[in-house]
């Protein structure tokens, strides 16, 4: 390690020169450097800026025996200064392309002088957001002295991570290996709040279908979509979370120089524990969702066909009265027209009363036969 940071300074010195003026206007303190060794965490706009008057590269980086650990944070690098950092210390290309492409598999992969993680978190500045729960690519390059850390949007994961070294500086061996586990930590964590809300929203989902009207049947259907959404989100971002984290355990375990050392290994099952959790949980939502959603589907669909049948017993109603109706038209019309017809001449009511009881006799005959057909 020493040797590659004696060759660093010459690797980086136009890094250290060069402006990015369009970045600085976007993101200051892009470059943070934490040290065991120092009271305080540095912060610049530029690789340069991390630096004392007079100090260089090697003395940031050089380590001392019993010097303890440091942390090199990097946030939207540009991909020159990603080859300066990977030639400085000396990272293979296989790693600085999937920094630079930013592979979005995550695995964790072991080299002679470090190992390299990759690892996802999501969005989460903004709920209101468009991008709100959106993939984000983290990289850490772990050395025995230090990690580097690579992420091209800003998130809190990193100030998590050192202001809980803080907290439990005099508690802890800090050690390199123990940050990265800190980090995978506190991005596993980071679900947890989500998936609280998911499952409010899910319980108060389940209450709303059977009690909603049908006018409501929008936004019912609406809220569904949008919970499943974000179901099946996490559900992509915690899916190989799991097997990426028990293989890494377990090359714990292993003889491997590169990984980590004591009790790092414990640490990362109870992580993976939490995401087999949180991946469990997530399927019994989105079973309860299904469930709201096809029970939601069949009130609709059972109040449809019960409206329905109120319609068809009233357009029954009309065309028994239709039914009846027409036919008295008839009668009426025969008798009213402008020609010789039966009982013209006659003085007497008999003809007239006659009509009406005829005209009584086939309404009485017809409503005893709708209502014996059950047409009314």
């Amino acid at each position: 390690m020493l040797i590659i940071l004696l060759q660093a300074e010459e690797g980086l010195s136009h890094v250290f020169n060069e402006k990015h003026a369009s970045v600085n206007e976007v993101m200051t303190n892009r470059w943070t450097f934490f040290s065991s060794e120092l009271d305080d965490t540095i912060h610049a706009a530029e690789l340069g800026g991390l630096l004392m008057p007079g100090e260089r590269f090697r003395d940031l980086f050089e380590p001392v025996p019993d010097a303890g650990v440091w942390w090199l944070d990097m946030i939207n690098p540009t991909e020159e200064e990603v080859f300066a950092i990977c030639k400085a210390f000396g990272v293979h290309p296989l790693t600085r392309e999937d920094i630079t492409t930013q592979e979005i598999r995550e695995k964790v992969e072991l080299f002679h002088q470090y190992y390299f993680v990759c690892f996802r978190s999501f969005f989460q500045a903004d709920k209101e957001s468009e991008d709100y729960l959106e993939p984000v690519n983290f990289y850490a390059v772990v050395f025995k002295e230090g990690l580097l850390t690579f992420t091209f949007t800003e998130s809190p994961h990193t100030t998590n991570v050192r202001k809980r070294i803080g907290r439990l500086r005099d508690y802890i061996n800090l050690s390199s290996d123990w940050i990265c586990y800190a980090l995978i930590d506190d991005i596993v964590d980071s679900f947890a709040p989500v998936l609280r809300g998911i499952e409010n929203e899910t319980d108060a989902i389940e209450d709303q279908v059977f009690t909603a009207r049908l006018e409501d049947s929008r936004e019912i259907l609406r809220a569904i979509g949008e919970c499943r959404k974000k179901v099946m989100s996490l559900i992509r971002l915690l899916g190989g979370k799991a097997d990426v984290i028990k293989g890494f355990a377990k090359r714990c375990n292993e003889n491997f120089n590169v990984a980590p050392r004591g009790d790092v290994g414990l640490y990362l099952s109870d992580i993976q524990d939490h995401v087999v959790t949180m991946m469990s949980n997530l399927g019994h939502f989105e079973k309860m969702l299904s469930r709201a959603h096809s029970n939601y589907l069949a009130q609709i669909s059972v109040d449809q066909v019960i409206q329905g049948n109120r319609s068809n017993e009233t357009l029954g109603k009309v065309t028994v009265i239709a039914t009846i109706l027409v036919p008295l038209n008839l009668i009426c019309g025969l008798f009213g027209m402008n020609v010789h017809v039966p009982g013209q001449h006659s003085n007497s009511l008999a003809w007239f009363f006659g009509i009406l009881g005829t005209i009584a006799l086939f309404v009485t005959v017809c409503l005893t036969v709708a209502k014996r057909m059950r047409f009314i």
